[in-house]
């Protein structure tokens, strides 16, 4: 199967960051909470998995717990996010179109909820590795609210990168592993 070319960016600083990235030889981190997982992981891979040394993994992060389990997460007692790890050769693809792209594939207007998930292990987030990737993670931010979620404030929190927990070897890559498994509705292209 030929490798799926990503959307295009649609908002500005996602079509400029674009138009300026050039192929590195280190890899950089963006990390994103938008609900489960499972469909957070599957998007970004099923749309830039052909990425050179491009990897999605599925984790825990933002919470106060060493080590958590999923059953633990998913109690809500820890404060961490179901969320994802993506790694990618610098210059591969913009950092904007990366945020533009998590936005587009959830619904960032509700709080500790996507679809029937619930608690604060769903909410939505963007976790920063450095200044310039918050300082976009803001930018992005402000684009998406103007053009397509005018009256619906964005709720997502951007906060910096703490502790990664990768989560548990079952839940990688399980839309792969399990077709036809739950997939949480919002998980969807929304512009």
């Amino acid at each position: 199967m030929a490798p799926r070319t990503p959307p295009a960016p649609t908002v500005e600083t996602a079509i400029k960051g674009r138009e300026s990235v050039k192929l590195g030889e280190g890899v950089e981190h963006a990390t994103f909470a938008s609900g489960c997982f499972w469909g957070t992981e599957h998007l970004f891979s099923k749309h830039y998995g052909h990425l050179p040394q491009f990897k999605a993994i599925s984790g825990y992060t933002g919470g106060q717990a060493e080590n958590p389990s999923y059953r633990q997460v998913c109690s809500g007692t820890t404060g961490h996010a179901e969320a994802v790890q993506l790694s990618y050769q610098t210059g591969s693809v913009s950092y904007a179109e990366l945020v533009e792209f998590f936005y587009r594939t959830h619904d960032p207007t509700t709080v500790d909820r996507q679809g029937p998930d619930r608690g604060s292990q769903y909410r939505s987030a963007i976790f920063f590795h450095s200044p310039e990737q918050e300082e976009l993670a803001k930018k992005v931010t402000e684009e998406v609210q103007e053009k397509y979620l005018k009256g619906k404030p964005i709720v997502t929190q951007i906060t910096k990168a703490g502790k990664w927990y990768p989560a548990e070897d079952y839940h990688q890559e399980y839309l792969d592993n399990n077709p036809g498994g739950y997939e949480c509705p919002t998980h969807r292209f929304y512009w």
